[in-house]
């Protein structure tokens, strides 16, 4: 584990985006306590530009709500989001890559043009279709970035599995009478964890990127406050009023940077090949 960890803080990148995710952790997990008040309540006169008063550092949108306020509720959404959808994604993807890669033959095929089948229609479009048809909800916005989320994950295990069930200590616990269930668990499935975790911190990058998407064309949740909805509903005044769009904007972007750099940070700590070259 210390290895790990001093291959990881070699990469000054990867240490920034821990440091920018943490604080929007922080921010979020704080919100209530920061923020008593509901973020949709009305606390002062409309279009209060940021800094022109100390209570409200990033001024008030078209309704007098605290754009701070709502970006703070906002982080709580998009977090949320991101890794229950990613969770729910890696619980799909995980059995069905694990067992066509495993058995391969027949399992193979038809596991394999299953995933493909979701794979042909783009991510997006199947996911407003999803929402559309379902009442908009934090349930079913979760459900549909699950769902178009999972095939990847499906491949990359598959591929991982296929070049590890050759390996001489599966063929032992074959030999030594393990049911296939178990060789899976526990032998298969333990060393393909280094790509499954890089591809989950990159996941819940997408998975915020998509529910901001669907907030700004208004499928997601009316009942919290998202930083897609913020940049929709200032979409209109974005003349009048920039700082609306302009910080929830840049929430979004910190994030998505911040796990994306924390996934390159863990591919070089996790990759074996990294590791020896680092010594």
């Amino acid at each position: 584990m210390s290895d790990f960890w001093k291959r990881f803080s070699r990469n000054r990148g990867a240490v920034i985006g821990v440091v920018i995710l943490a604080v929007v952790v922080l921010v979020a997990v704080l919100a209530p306590v920061l923020f008593p008040q509901s973020p949709w309540r009305m606390v002062q006169r409309p279009f209060l530009p940021p800094l022109s008063m100390d209570q409200y550092p990033l001024g008030t949108d078209a309704l007098g709500r605290d754009v701070l306020a709502g970006l703070a509720y906002g982080a709580q959404v998009s977090l949320l989001i991101g890794v229950v959808s990613t969770a729910a994604a890696l619980l799909v993807g995980i059995p069905i890559g694990a067992l066509a890669g495993y058995f391969g033959g027949v399992a193979d095929d038809v596991l394999m043009r299953f995933t493909e089948f979701f794979q042909t229609v783009p991510s997006f479009a199947l996911a407003i279709v999803l929402v559309a048809i379902f009442e908009p909800n934090i349930q079913s916005i979760i459900a549909a970035i699950a769902i178009v989320s999972w095939p990847p994950v499906a491949r990359l295990v598959r591929g991982e599995v296929l070049s590890l069930r050759s390996r001489e200590y599966v063929e032992a616990a074959i030999l030594s009478g393990q049911t296939s269930a178990t060789i899976i668990w526990r032998q298969v499935l333990p060393n393909t964890l280094s790509p499954i975790i890089v591809l989950a911190s990159l996941m819940v990058a997408t998975a915020i990127l998509l529910e901001s998407s669907l907030s700004f064309l208004g499928l997601g949740d009316p009942n919290l406050m998202s930083w897609g909805y913020m940049i929709g509903a200032a979409r209109t005044v974005i003349r009048q009023a920039w700082w609306l769009s302009f910080f929830p904007g840049v929430a979004i972007l910190l994030t998505v940077l911040a796990l994306n750099l924390i996934g390159e940070g863990l591919n070089d700590a996790l990759n074996p090949s990294l590791a020896r070259r680092g010594r």
